[in-house]
């Protein structure tokens, strides 16, 4: 049995992992059979409506109190180097790290682009 090539970057060193399938020049995984363009379509907006793609920077617009912590993400906070997470089920659509926090993930509607 052949592996289909990478769908985003068309590499022919795909590999199976579980029921994904896995590019490692890209990184890209998808399910057999899935289209590409099927997650790239999902087009990840900050509270003004500006686009948002992976590497941006942007701002926290509100007070965000972290579950399970005293700790808060205080207004004006700068997140650089954000990736996006457009399969999100519940809406935390943004993975990045905050200064004297950590790892995160916060939802697009809280922050805007810098």
């Amino acid at each position: 049995m052949s592996l289909p090539n990478c769908p985003k970057c068309q590499s022919e060193y795909t590999y199976e992992d579980g029921d994904l399938l896995i590019c490692p020049e890209c990184s890209h995984e998808w399910k057999d059979g899935e289209d590409a363009s099927d997650s790239e379509n999902e087009i990840i907006k900050d509270a003004h409506g500006n686009v948002l793609v992976d590497g941006d920077s942007v701002t926290v617009i509100k007070d965000l109190k972290l579950k399970g912590s005293s700790l808060v993400v205080k207004v004006g906070t700068k997140v650089k180097n954000i990736r996006l997470l457009p399969d999100a089920t519940d809406g935390h659509n943004i993975d990045c790290k905050v200064d004297g926090i950590g790892a995160i993930k916060l939802k697009s509607e809280f922050v805007k682009k810098a």
